[in-house]
C-alpha cells in the first residue's frame, strides 16, 4: 500500500515484551529482530523487558505500561500458541477495552503463505487498552519478520494510506 511522502512521518514510541521461560537477554533473538526494525523504521523503543510466561506478570507489566504516557504502543513477542504455558492472549483479554480481531486474521493469512496450515497454531492478536495499542506476535523470529513486515510496519507509519493506527491515535480515549 501506498506511502503519501507529503505527509510527515510521526514516531511512534514502542515498548516490546518478549514473553518466554527459556529466553534471556543474551539469546532473544525475536526481541532483537522487533526492536532492530522498529528502529530502522524511525520509530523509538520506549522500554524493552523479557517475562516469564506467568498471565498475572504479563497483566501487571501491560498495566503499568499502559499507564505510561511515554508509551504509545506496546508489541509482545511470544506466549501466543496453544500449549499450557501460553497465556499471552488470555492477559491481552484482561487489560484490552477492545479486540482488533482483523490483526490476528491477517496475520494468520501472512503467515499462512509460508508455512502453510500451521498457522492455526497461532494465537497472535491485537487490542486497545486505555488508549494504548497492544499486538501480541508469535516468539519465533520469522512470525515477528511477518507480523512487523506484513501488518505494523505499514499501520504504524502515519504516511501509509488510505489509513493507518498512527491517525488514529488522538481518538483512541474517546468516550
Amino acid at each position: 500500500m501506498p506511502i503519501d511522502e507529503s505527509r510527515p512521518f510521526k514516531p511512534v514510541r514502542i515498548a516490546v515484551l518478549t514473553v518466554s521461560d527459556s529466553r534471556t537477554a543474551a539469546n532473544d533473538t525475536s526481541g532483537d529482530t522487533l526492536v532492530e526494525r522498529i528502529e530502522a523504521a524511525g520509530h523509538v523503543v520506549a522500554t524493552r523487558y523479557l517475562e516469564r510466561d506467568d498471565k498475572e506478570a504479563i497483566v501487571s507489566r501491560l498495566h503499568a505500561w499502559i499507564d505510561d504516557p511515554e508509551i504509545d504502543c506496546i508489541i509482545t513477542t511470544g506466549g501466543t500458541g496453544v500449549t499450557g504455558r501460553d497465556v499471552t492472549p488470555e492477559a491481552l483479554a484482561q487489560v484490552q477495552d477492545k479486540e482488533i480481531p482483523g490483526f490476528g486474521e491477517l496475520f494468520r493469512w501472512i503467515s499462512f503463505q509460508k508455512i502453510g496450515t500451521s498457522t492455526i497454531q497461532s494465537r497472535a492478536s491485537a487490542c486497545v487498552a486505555r488508549g494504548t495499542y497492544i499486538f501480541a506476535l508469535p516468539g519465533s523470529t520469522g512470525a515477528v519478520k511477518d507480523g512487523w513486515d506484513g501488518i505494523l510496519a505499514s499501520q504504524l507509519d502515519s504516511r501509509h494510506q488510505p489509513c493507518n493506527f498512527v491517525e488514529l491515535m488522538p481518538r483512541l480515549r474517546e468516550r
